[in-house]
This record gives C-alpha cells, sequence and structure tokens, in this order.
C-alpha cells in the first residue's frame, strides 16, 4: 500500500511526465496491440463481407494445410538459412570493426572512417538492389565486363542462380550495416576506463593482448543481448529486400516466408487472408520461441540475458 501512495504521489506531482508519455502509449496500444485481434483470422474461413467477427471458426485446419503444403519445406528452410548465414557470418565484423577503430587515435581520421563506413546504412533497399543488378549485369556490369577482360566469355548471370542468391543477399547486408551496427559496441567501449589500459601496459601487454583482455570482455555483454534479440528475428527476412532480388530462376533459394505470405494473401487466388495470418502467426511463435530458449541458455551460461 505505501508503495502504491508513493507512485500516486510522484504521478501528481510529476503529472506534465506521464502526459507526454500518454501519446506514445496509445500509439502502441493502436498500432501495435489492438491489431493482434485480427490474428484471430489465422483459425477462421475469413470472408470480407462477414468480416473478422463473423467469419466461422475452423480451427488450425489453415495451420495443417501449411505444414502439408510442399512449400513449407522450402520456405521454412530458406528463411532459416538465410537468417543463420547472415547471423554467423555478419555478426563478427561490426565487432572486429569497432575493436579496431577504438584503437584509432586520429580524431580526424577515426571520424571520416566512420562516416564512410555509415553511409551505405542510408542506401534505401530498392537503391541498393538497384546498384547490385547494374554491377553484377553480366554484359554492362562491372562484374560482366571483368570476367569477359580476364576470360573473353560472358560472365555468369549470378541473379539468375539459385545458389548464388544466399551470398549476395547475405553479404550485401554485411556491407550495408556493418559501419552502423558498430555503434552499439563503438558506445560499449568508450566506458572502459583508460587507467585500464594504462596498467595493461605497465603489465606489459601490447595492443592485441588488451583488445582481448580488455575490450573484448567490456562488450561481451552487449554482444551477447543483441545476439539474443537477433536470435528472435531468426525467421524473420526482411520482405522488401528478398522481394526485389527474386526472380523465376532463383525462386528456389529467393522464396523465404515474408514474401510466401505476400504471394499468398494479396496475389495467388485473389488473396487468401486466412492462410496468410496462420503462416505469419507460426513465423511468430517460432520466434517467440527461439527468443526464449536462447535467453534462458544465455542465462545460464554468462548470466547475460534480456530478462
Amino acid at each position: 500500500m505505501a508503495n502504491k501512495n508513493k507512485t500516486l504521489v510522484l504521478m501528481k506531482r510529476h503529472w506534465q511526465m506521464y502526459l507526454l508519455l500518454l501519446l506514445p502509449l496509445l500509439f502502441i496500444i493502436i498500432f501495435h496491440y489492438y491489431p493482434m485481434l485480427g490474428a484471430q483470422i489465422a483459425f477462421k474461413r475469413f470472408r470480407s463481407s462477414l468480416g473478422i467477427w463473423g467469419s466461422p471458426w475452423i480451427g488450425f485446419t489453415n495451420f495443417v494445410r501449411f505444414f502439408q503444403s510442399y512449400q513449407f519445406i522450402r520456405v521454412v528452410s530458406n528463411t532459416a538459412l538465410l537468417s543463420l548465414y547472415g547471423l554467423i557470418a555478419g555478426m563478427p565484423f561490426p565487432i572486429i570493426f569497432a575493436l579496431l577503430l577504438n584503437t584509432v587515435t586520429q580524431p580526424k581520421l577515426k571520424k571520416t572512417i566512420q562516416t564512410v563506413t555509415y553511409l551505405p546504412y542510408f542506401i534505401s533497399t530498392v537503391v541498393l538492389v538497384g546498384m547490385m543488378f547494374q554491377i553484377l549485369d553480366p554484359r554492362i556490369g562491372i562484374w560482366g565486363k571483368f570476367i569477359f577482360a580476364v576470360t573473353g566469355s560472358r560472365a555468369p548471370d549470378l541473379f539468375g542462380k539459385a545458389n548464388y542468391f544466399p551470398h549476395l543477399f547475405v553479404w550485401s547486408g554485411i556491407w550495408q550495416n556493418m559501419g552502423w551496427n558498430s555503434i552499439i559496441y563503438l558506445a560499449a567501449l568508450s566506458a572502459v576506463s583508460p587507467e585500464l589500459h594504462e596498467a595493461g601496459k605497465i603489465d606489459g601487454m601490447n595492443r592485441l593482448m588488451r583488445i582481448i583482455y580488455i575490450d573484448f570482455p567490456a562488450i561481451l555483454p552487449t554482444a551477447t543481448i543483441l545476439l539474443i534479440m537477433n536470435f528472435g528475428r531468426i525467421m524473420t527476412i526482411g520482405f522488401e529486400k528478398a522481394y526485389l532480388m527474386a526472380n523465376d530462376l532463383n525462386r528456389s533459394a529467393s522464396e523465404v516466408i515474408s514474401t510466401y505470405v505476400y504471394r499468398v494473401g494479396l496475389v495467388i487466388g485473389g488473396g487468401d487472408f486466412s492462410y496468410a495470418t496462420a503462416i505469419g502467426l507460426f513465423n511468430s511463435v517460432i520466434n517467440l520461441i527461439l527468443i526464449i530458449t536462447v535467453n534462458k541458455v544465455c542465462s545460464r551460461l554468462g548470466g547475460n540475458s534480456l530478462w
């Protein structure tokens, strides 16, 4: 009761601050929580004439339909492969870059490197994919010109081969996001006391040893938290980039859950909203299970976790 009265006193005393919180709170409720009611159509045979509440219940029929679909294995495996590939290949680069950049002592050089590496993040996905198409064009692109100059024959069409799609998708993302993702690690490194490095120098530690034994442990908790959060999105591949890079030739590798939901929900057969919602809900449940599992494992192993 005492804590409750104390809270009420604080709310009356700082009511302006709580009033400022009202707008973002309403935004979250209206645009994030209220739309969750629409997820019920995953368990219904949705008819627009009947509406969400009036459509008949069909239980788990849409989920069973997805599990029995010939597309199930392909879209789930493609999504998991791209996510794991991107996580394993992409996570070390921001960490290594932040550790190396932290060793730069010249302020102007450090700011220049930061600016150059941050810029790709602000390139829109549409522009990025357009640049990839231009550069990797087998006839007029830099890739095509280079292969023709070296071999005298036409370069292979990388976007037309399914086995190249994961590499193009992941490494273009690493190039675009590496600099931006390193910001949080640089912030963690800024909290490292210079006295630790001075003590390390006195003990005879070289720069590499100080990075390993002083800087890296300082960013390890941050890296662990980001790893947990990334595992919570392991089954979520950005729709826009996958959709723009996909074509009929690489469809076997480029069809992921988000693009499949778009096709069955809005393109194929006039749109099957219930089926598309069931697939999206299944995806969200898998992400929830993964983030809870990884968080528990990290908590037991290292003590760092989201909760």
